[in-house]
């Protein structure tokens, strides 16, 4: 297996819709073409901001497909291939694993909220079943379920092509407890757009974003800084656009994402339902905050 070694930005997507609510696969090209132009170091595919709960199987390898071949090879693609079936968890990475994608996230199983050992167990089945790099992703939030600390480097110790985490907990606590126990190479983002920055001064490696999807350029420099230690340059950038970040989770993701997209004429504002367009009010507070950082 190929060393895993990505920092920096690194963009969960949207998938963009027409009006009839199929894939709007021209707005999906240009998004990535944006993304190689504005500095974006790898891409995730089909995760939570993609609306990967609502696409399909087929839907979810076009995509996959697309993106493979869109980027030739110039950045790193990840798909998401989780399920709270273990099985099929190794069915859509397998699958992911031949179109060719650099590494596969794999959330943890969510509603069945698994003990620690069936946790575990899940882990260790997958990547016995595959040989493409896994990123474990914490996200107890929307799974309802947590990959502990300790559980997390028993994996990376027991299985070398477990070479990541996506911690999105929102505790800056656990990114210093994986740091100082993490083995060599294995990498830690955070999934959490507002702590990113202070993880990678305390030794994190980048973010899977959301706020990436709207200020590309500008948050691939503050990944940039904060992993040189700029502390200066951080403290400029950060507070620039922290209420922008606050304001990709007003409502749940991938709502704002896609909203201020909508606005910037990158997509146009349909989603699949469940997810719907945004309160009036939420909406008035991001497009102002859009227009106000000129990105509008």
């Amino acid at each position: 297996m190929k060393k895993f070694d990505l920092k920096g930005s690194i963009v969960a997507i949207v998938t963009p819709f027409n009006d009839n609510g199929e894939i709007d696969v021209d707005a999906f090209d240009q998004l990535i073409d944006w993304h190689l132009e504005n500095g974006t170091d790898g891409l995730v595919v089909c995760g939570t901001t993609g609306e990967t709960p609502a696409l399909t199987g087929d839907e979810d390898a076009f995509l996959i497909e697309r993106a493979v071949k869109r980027v030739a090879g110039r950045i790193p693609i990840i798909a998401g291939t989780g399920s709270n079936s273990t099985q099929e968890c190794i069915r859509y990475s397998r699958k992911a694993e031949a179109i060719g994608v650099d590494a596969v996230l794999v959330v943890s199983p969510y509603y069945n909220k698994p003990t620690e050992k069936g946790m575990y167990m899940h882990f260790a089945t997958v990547a016995e079943a595959l040989e493409v790099p896994i990123i474990l992703y914490n996200v107890p939030s929307r799974t309802g379920s947590k990959i502990s600390v300790e559980n997390a480097i028993k994996l990376a110790n027991a299985y070398e092509n477990i070479v990541g985490i996506k911690e999105a907990a929102g505790e800056l606590v656990v990114f210093t407890e994986l740091v100082a126990k993490r083995p060599d190479g294995f990498m830690i983002y955070s999934g959490d757009d507002f702590l990113s920055a202070s993880a990678n001064l305390l030794g994190a490696d980048g973010c899977i974003s959301v706020i990436a999807n709207v200020i590309p350029k500008e948050f691939s420099q503050l990944m940039k800084a904060s992993l040189a230690g700029n502390v200066a340059q951080v403290n400029e950038l950060f507070y620039k656009y922290r209420e922008v970040m606050d304001l990709m989770f007003i409502e749940s993701n991938p709502i704002p994402v896609k909203t201020a997209l909508a606005e910037m004429g990158k997509v146009s504002e349909v989603f699949r339902s469940p997810m719907c367009t945004m309160d009036d009010a939420n909406k008035t507070l991001l497009v102002n905050e859009l227009r106000k950082l000129d990105i509008l």
